[in-house]
This record gives C-alpha cells, sequence and structure tokens, in this order.
C-alpha cells in the first residue's frame, strides 16, 4: 500500500519522502531478487490482478515523480551495507531524526 500511494502522490505532482528501515531496505540491496511476503489476503490479490511489485512501484515514484527515496542510516550500519551496494533510486542514507525533522509540519503516514 504504501507503494502504491508514494507512486500515485509522485506521479500527480505531490513532494513524496519515503523512509526505508529495518526490514524494507533489504530489498533493494543490488542483485537481491527476493520479493516481499504478500500482505494478507488483498496483497494476494493485488499481485494476481498484474499491479506490480513494490520495489517497481517505488521506482517508478522515484523516476516519474521525484519521490526521495531515503534508506534508515541505522539499518545500512547494522546490515553492513554501504550506500552504492543500493537500487540507484535511493537517496542518501537519513537517520530518523532528520527524516522526521525535514517531515515537519506535512501530512506522514506509516505502513
Amino acid at each position: 500500500m504504501a507503494a502504491m500511494m508514494a507512486s500515485v502522490a509522485a506521479a500527480t505532482g505531490d513532494e513524496v519522502s519515503v523512509f526505508f528501515s529495518m526490514n524494507a531496505v533489504k530489498y533493494f540491496i543490488k542483485g537481491n531478487t527476493d520479493e516481499a511476503p504478500t500482505e494478507g489476503e488483498f496483497g494476494a490479490l493485488l499481485g494476481n490482478k498484474g499491479v506490480p511489485p513494490f520495489r517497481q512501484l517505488f521506482q517508478h515514484a522515484a523516476e516519474l515523480g521525484d519521490a526521495a527515496l531515503l534508506p534508515c542510516s541505522m539499518a545500512l550500519d547494522l546490515l553492513k551495507v554501504e550506500k552504492g551496494d543500493l537500487d540507484p533510486s535511493f537517496g542518501p542514507p537519513t537517520g530518523l531524526t532528520k527524516f522526521l525533522s525535514d517531515a515537519e509540519g506535512a501530512q506522514l503516514l506509516t505502513f
């Protein structure tokens, strides 16, 4: 759901920043072809109807709408992953405090 909201909002011109933390980061490491687990019955239905997978939706948000995809700096440290190891659509590693500070006054959605 987060990927779909981000891609639609970015494509319609809204400013979008997405903070990828802990378990989400690993799906965007170059060469990782693992698919994220389906989120319940509705998630399975989306996949069966041809809705693009979440990784592709986030990439579209960055390409088509200039969404900022920001990996959690602490998650990268814990996983021993460098910025260059991530999908090229990702922006700079960002701490949660900085992300929340930058988002002050904006609409903030969590998933």
